[in-house]
């Protein structure tokens, strides 16, 4: 076997253990030690379960074992609830008897500073020497509904939902908020600090169990950013939607000033380019993730953004109405036929929202009525019922029947395909026979209206702006460039296939004189020699004739000292700038930018971010994301710009600079975009400090 087939075989062993050993197993109930060992008992019908403590002969009434190598068999599955300066010692004794996967619950190592990543370092490297895998340390463990697999200190409701999770309290608050909305866990795994396994290497395992809908994860450190990403996409393809949920605030832009692509490119924007690209949901709060996960949990993310909106009150239907509009949605009327059958069950409005105005009190049917109607209108994307249902049962005996009988017709109303229903109701499910009925039919209700609408339109502005193939390879890197001169930025991205203007260099003032007659007037000089020409003073623009070159070289040589200075040709006049440039993002590799020139792009952040490399389709996608695409595209009477032209460059840049992980940035500002074609006026290449190895989306 492979060393690459055993760790896989190790990793199965996490879930689906023949054997499962705790190493600390106390009977003290405030130990980490006394709730791993009950809740290993608690799956005994279905495996193995061996306690080990070698100062106690019983624990929870079991026999107990001084080591593990003193077992009868060698466990798949250890768990350490050892202290981190007992740790090291378990994990080898655990590995001598043959454990084939740890868990290591204790704090206090990597987190701590150098001497406790060592430490870690360490026990990695033993472990992986054995073929083993380890989980953690500093994690709260992982569980498994359908193996009975329950070895953390909590347990989390059950569900359609696989939770990874580098925080434990994190993962616990989004149990209580989960329990609160009616959804749940089916596969839960808690990575701590990654030393060994990362969230890259569970995502297929969580995603695999039968139960599993959806996946949510909440993850801080991003190793193997590129390797996740693609792990993702493949699941998102395969049907598994992925909320994510990160901290996007990091070290990913240290080295922002050093270029405008930089500095545009921070780490939240680079995170959503990240997970558009993989078509992962990214939101912000815990409370937002559940709201998208009881959604995607229980159903798809609706077709598109024309949502109906049905209401037993006017107040309701208007504030639904309004949150919808300015979440992205739209609110369109329904068509004539649809609302001429419903002005015969509706008593309010029937044009969107749909007013029951009291239809409801009097027949709680009509919700199902109304729901048939508007399954007739093509206009229809996704339908929200806001406001009483789920109410109705305390009118009495009669009432309640009714409208239990109304959820379950809702809910197999929902089932067919296509059909998205999510319900808003005023009253709380607990106390709610129909809500229940409805969450069992797979039918999300959420308690405010916000909820509902932004678990509509979160999962309709994620879908919309996936794109397939997800994630184009990275191109196996070219042998290093040692020099990142102007002149060497301009040679580089020209035998890419980027027009610039001609371009000489000089240094001297006579020899500046020579190239300007060789272009013909007017010209421009530039100090070759700066990374930020502009900022500095460097660049004489317009020059008429040998007279003004002879000045300007001069004043460059007084201001700014000696070095090679670039004699070009003025471009013609006309078009619009853009900025063009990519990064190498430490966690995602290479990141693509494009943005308006001048002062639009950092002034006015409008910006458009995708990892690259991109195709001349994506980079056109990130032209039509700008603000001021208008300024392109003939505003106004304006002549239409070679909004393809600049695409292609983009895309050339990308793949450029994909393939030279050598430099920490490439920028093209400006690119001149004119009626027929583009022309580059500016580059330069931002070499790495360091050229540390970096994941290029491969397993290690």
């Amino acid at each position: 076997m492979s060393p690459a087939d055993r760790r896989q075989a190790a990793l199965a062993c996490l879930f689906n253990p023949r054997s499962v050993a705790v190493v600390g197993a106390s009977d003290d109930p405030v130990k980490w030690g006394h709730w791993l060992s009950v809740g290993a008992l608690r799956g005994a019908g279905r495996r193995a379960v061996y306690l080990v403590n070698p100062n106690r002969a019983l624990v929870l009434g079991q026999k107990t074992h001084a080591r593990v190598v003193d077992l009868p068999v060698a466990p798949d599955l250890v768990v350490l609830a050892v202290p981190a300066a007992r740790l090291v010692r378990a994990a080898e004794d655990a590995l001598a008897g043959g454990a084939r996967a740890l868990i290591a619950i204790a704090a206090g190592l990597s987190e701590t500073g150098p001497r406790g990543v060592q430490i870690e370092q360490d026990l990695v490297a033993r472990v992986r020497a054995a073929g083993a895998v380890l989980l953690g340390p500093n994690c709260l463990g992982l569980s498994d509904v359908a193996a009975a697999l329950h070895l953390t200190s909590n347990d989390l409701p059950a569900g359609p939902v696989g939770l990874i999770s580098q925080s434990g309290n994190l993962a616990l608050e989004l149990g209580a908020l989960s329990a609160e909305q009616g959804i749940g866990f089916d596969r839960f795994v808690s990575v701590g600090n990654q030393a060994d396994l990362e969230i890259a290497d569970l995502l297929a395992v969580v995603a695999e169990a039968p139960g599993v809908r959806a996946l949510a994860v909440y993850g801080e450190d991003w190793r193997q950013g590129r390797r996740f990403l693609e792990e993702a996409a493949r699941l998102v393809q395969a049907g598994i939607p992925i909320v994510l949920l990160t901290v996007g605030t990091g070290p990913a832009a240290v080295r922002a000033a050093r270029s405008h692509t930089g500095a545009l490119a921070t780490a939240p924007a680079v995170m959503d380019a990240a997970c558009r690209a993989a078509g992962i949901h990214l939101v912000r709060t815990p409370g937002e993730m559940v709201d998208r996960l009881q959604l995607l949990g229980l159903r798809a993310a609706p077709r598109g953004s024309r949502l109906a909106i049905v209401a037993d009150g006017g107040g309701h239907g208007a504030l639904a109405a309004e949150e919808a509009e300015r979440s992205g949605m739209q609110v369109p009327p329904l068509s004539a036929p649809v609302q001429k059958a419903l002005a015969l069950i509706a008593r309010g409005s029937t044009e969107n929202p749909v007013d029951l105005a009291g239809a409801g009190e009097s027949d709680v049917h009509n919700f199902v009525r109304i729901l048939d109607e508007l399954a007739r209108d093509d206009g229809v994307d996704a339908v929200l019922v806001s406001g009483y249902f789920g109410g109705y049962h305390v009118y009495g005996p009669a009432m309640a029947t009714a409208e239990l009988e109304a959820a379950m017709a809702m809910a197999a109303w929902a089932s067919h395909p296509g059909r998205t229903l999510v319900v808003h109701s005023m009253h709380r499910s607990s106390s709610s026979p129909a809500l229940s009925r409805l969450r069992e039919g797979r039918v999300p209700v959420y308690a405010r209206i916000e909820q509902a609408v932004g678990a509509l339109a979160g999962a309709l502005g994620a879908s919309k702006t996936r794109r397939f193939p997800m994630l184009g390879p990275l191109p196996t890197p070219v042998r290093p460039l040692s020099e990142s001169s102007y002149a060497a930025a301009r040679q580089l991205m020209s035998a890419a296939g980027i027009p610039f203007v001609p371009s000489f260099l000089a240094q001297e003032a006579e020899e500046a004189v020579e190239h300007a007659h060789r272009i013909g007037y007017p010209v421009v000089l530039k100090a070759a020699f700066l990374l930020h020409k502009s900022d500095a003073g460097g660049v004489f623009l317009d020059l008429q004739d040998e007279g003004q070159v002879r000045a300007a070289f001069a004043d460059l040589r007084q201001r700014l000292g000696g070095g090679p200075v670039s004699v070009e040709a003025l471009a013609p006049p006309g078009g619009r700038e853009l900025l063009l440039g990519v990064r190498q993002d430490p966690r995602f590799g290479p990141i693509a930018m494009l943005g308006l020139g001048g002062i639009y792009a950092e002034v006015l952040d409008d910006v458009a971010l995708d990892l690259a490399p991109v195709e001349p389709a994506d980079a056109l996608g990130m032209l039509n994301r700008l603000k001021g695409l208008p300024l392109l595209t003939g505003v106004r009477g304006g002549v239409p710009l070679d909004v393809d032209a600049a695409a292609s460059a983009m895309a050339a840049l990308s793949q450029v600079a994909a393939a030279h992980p050598e430099f920490d940035a490439l920028e093209i500002n400006p690119l001149r975009v004119y009626r027929h074609g583009v022309l580059a006026l500016d580059a330069r290449l931002v070499p790495a400090d360091s050229t540390p190895s970096r994941d290029r989306g491969t397993s290690s």
